[in-house]
């Protein structure tokens, strides 16, 4: 017979150090915000109270892994650090191939370069921003193949993040031969950081292998996914997270990791894959790119630092708490009477901005209207997943996105409950006036990734 569990949620951590915070009044924040020009991403981070930006990058360190660190050996080839990371990616994915990147980003950036370019099409759950961009910079075609109920936020379905088979075998029919890989995006941020099951998984894998097309996962979730596994998956209730990530991999080719995300770190990321002569061209761009595969643009302390946040990643009591943590924040939303996308994400709560500021239309460009919302009302940092992110197309035209969210990614290991309360009190007091919001209109954009760095006005 199991204990009984505590209601209240504690962090598995002690506080070892502290950064402290700078209040600011609204009328600071209001002028903050219009010299931003209305982009989130152009404030100052000192300007900022409660920074629910990106879970990327922004967590907090643990004494192992600041100890690491004075292991970090600068070679700047075969050093130590890098055998150390090696081995600890391989325990969990042992792919044959293992390059070291900055982040993320570097990885798409590379593996795209090789396998796209004009006339292929990359079909995926639903690719998040910068792999977009990275598919369409080489002139190859992004096309999101998530199941229906991965675009309705209301839906209570356990894997919205689930690929739509019969979608992706229709594709493959018609277009095989314009068609280099697979890729799973795994949670799936862009619908809600929303888990992948192993079923849909192996019916992928299936399909991949009837047309002879390898699967690569889009990998930086990878413990939250595997926990969702855990949790809401049948037959997996007794299996070690560890060993599900596992059997993740196992299923696929290749990945790209950003390990700004679950593996803990503060900047890092791979590209590991198994095919031999894929593996001989990314590793030569990858030198050009990004360093002597060895390293990949990264120091060695950020390659010890890694070793041991993948491990801690995976951690079932730290994983329970930020699940459960996550999940504290949306059910209080929820009971306000906050749209929010449904069921709650493992490092995010989405709010529906759509349904919230129903008396906008999507050109008025509603996430980014709640996100500035919510920095004037409480200086809370969000960031639009919408018609600003993902509205451009890659030929320049304008098209409603599937939905409108605003994302509240709660960085790891980092914020307390006072100041989840405190995001829940901004977040109503903001919903109560929701009517009195405004639109957006944006006044400069770039061709790609236009979120970054554009300008908004509002609407009269």
């Amino acid at each position: 017979m199991s204990e009984p569990s505590f209601k209240t949620i504690i962090e598995p951590f002690r506080i070892h150090s502290v950064e402290p915070m700078r209040m600011t009044t609204r009328a600071e924040r209001e002028e903050k915000l219009a010299k931003a020009a209305y982009n989130l991403f152009a404030l100052h981070s000192d300007d900022v109270l409660i920074d629910l930006l990106t879970d990327s990058g922004t967590g907090a360190m643990s004494t192992e892994q600041w100890a690491a660190l004075q292991r970090g050996n600068e070679a700047y080839a075969g050093a130590p650090s890098w055998f150390r990371f090696r081995d600890a990616v391989h325990d969990l994915f042992p792919f044959t191939h293992l390059l070291p990147t900055h982040q993320g980003r570097a990885a798409e950036k590379i593996l795209f370069t090789v396998v796209g370019g004009p006339g292929q099409v990359i079909p995926n759950n639903t690719h998040f921003d910068t792999t977009r961009a990275n598919i369409e910079f080489t002139g190859a075609e992004a096309v999101d193949l998530v199941i229906p109920e991965g675009k309705e936020p209301a839906s209570r379905h356990p894997f919205k993040g689930n690929m739509d088979v019969a979608a992706l075998r229709s594709l493959l029919e018609t277009r095989s031969a314009d068609v280099p890989l697979v890729l799973m995006t795994i949670t799936n941020n862009s619908g809600g950081g929303q888990p992948v099951s192993l079923a849909n998984l192996r019916e992928v894998r299936a399909v991949c292998e009837e047309f002879g097309k390898p699967l690569f996962l889009d990998a930086c979730r990878f413990a939250e996914n595997a926990w969702f596994i855990k949790t809401r998956e049948e037959g997996y209730a007794d299996t070690p997270v560890a060993d599900i990530v596992r059997e993740i991999a196992a299923l696929a080719d290749g990945m790209t990791m950003s390990a700004k995300k679950d593996p803990l770190g503060n900047i890092g990321g791979w590209l590991a894959l198994n095919d031999d002569e894929l593996a001989v061209q990314c590793r030569n761009l990858g030198i050009l790119t990004e360093g002597f595969p060895t390293y990949g643009g990264l120091a060695g302390r950020d390659l010890e630092a890694l070793a041991v946040g993948v491990h801690e990643a995976i951690d079932e009591d730290y994983l329970r708490y930020r699940i459960q943590s996550t999940s504290y924040l949306g059910e209080a939303l929820e009971a306000a009477g906050v749209p929010v996308v449904v069921p709650f994400g493992g490092h995010a709560i989405f709010l529906d901005a759509r349904a919230l500021l129903s008396h906008l239309g999507p050109l008025d460009y509603p996430g980014q209207a709640l996100a500035c919302a919510l920095y004037v009302e409480g200086g809370v940092r969000s960031c639009e997943i919408g018609q600003v992110m993902f509205g451009l197309g890659a030929d320049g035209v304008e098209r409603e996105a599937p939905m409108d969210l605003v994302r509240l990614a709660i960085p790891r290991r980092t914020y307390t409950q006072s100041h989840i309360d405190y995001v829940i009190e901004v977040v109503t007091r903001v919903h109560a006036r929701r009517d009195s919001i405004s639109g957006m209109t944006i006044t400069s954009q770039p061709p790609q990734l236009r979120h970054f760095t554009a300008t908004f006005a509002p609407i009269s």
